[in-house]
């Protein structure tokens, strides 16, 4: 029976992710697959390559940096996360990406991104953790409004999380009988209206079935959550979430805080461990 392990996104609450991911790490868990999405898979490709303490590592150390993450940043480049930095310094200078390892790890690991000009996902296996697996990656992690459209091939891509939040159904479809989920909002929650349509009609006029997906993200999501809970309640998914909603800004430049949601996340991983395990049959 395959297992699989989805990420959702959201920013600086991937950190909760990436502390749970890093327990497992030093556990020695394995999935037979995994699918991230926007956070989930610039965090989760760690676990591919079996870096524990990377990604807390260097959000900690770089978090005032602002060719890191900052308006200025966005002014300069168009991209409120600088892209340069982020998957280029970053992963090949500055805290170095273990490629070999990503390569040589046969966990299957995919990554969302969503097709701007038709306003569909898109899904990417992800294998070398290379140039251009990375630029797949910025694409699934590229917020609208604040980033700039990425080229991929002939497709124009921005976040992942805008048509599939939390890809359940992808790695189903796949396969994978058994499946981790691990989200970043607290089971429960529902998603409101965004108010940034009206932005998005100004900085993604090119892109009116992107501005679309937008405007009815929130009820793709709450379908998405819906649909989790239900295969939970199966007994063919097992849920990890935060115990409360995490209040980080994806800004956020204080280590302290940064720490916090990761241990949060430690927290969860072990507190649900027993449990796991006995879901996995482990």
């Amino acid at each position: 029976m395959k297992t699989g392990l989805v990420l959702e996104g959201g920013g600086m609450r991937g950190l909760f992710s990436t502390g749970i991911l890093d327990v497992w790490m030093e556990r020695g868990l394995t999935f037979d697959g995994a699918v991230g999405v926007s956070a989930g898979a610039a965090f989760g490709c760690n676990y591919k390559s079996g870096q524990i303490g990377r990604g807390i590592r260097y959000n900690v150390k770089y978090a005032g940096n602002w060719h890191y993450k900052s308006f200025r940043s966005l002014l300069l480049t168009g991209d409120i996360f600088g892209a340069d930095f982020c998957y280029r310094k970053l992963p090949k200078e500055l805290d170095v990406f273990d490629e070999e390892a990503f390569r040589n790890n046969p966990m299957e690991f995919y990554a969302v991104a969503t097709d701007a000009e038709k306003g569909i996902p898109v899904y990417k296996k992800l294998e070398k953790g290379d140039d251009a697996d990375m630029q797949f990656i910025r694409a699934s992690a590229s917020l609208p409004i604040v980033s700039r459209v990425v080229p991929y091939g002939k497709r124009r891509l921005l976040d992942g999380g805008i048509t599939d939040s939390i890809p359940l159904k992808f790695m189903e479809e796949r396969g994978y009988e058994r499946n981790v989920v691990i989200l970043t909002q607290p089971q429960g929650y529902v998603k409101e209206e965004t108010n940034l349509v009206p932005l998005a009609k100004v900085t993604l006029h090119k892109y009116p079935k992107m501005i679309n997906c937008m405007a009815k993200r929130h009820l793709m999501y709450n379908e998405q959550t819906a649909y989790v809970e239900k295969r939970r309640q199966d007994g063919d998914v097992f849920v990890l979430a935060p115990e409360e909603a995490l209040q980080i800004a994806n800004l956020e430049k204080n280590g302290d805080e940064l720490m916090r949601v990761y241990n949060a996340g430690r927290a969860v991983a072990e507190k649900t461990w027993d449990a796991l395990m006995e879901f996995l049959g482990r």
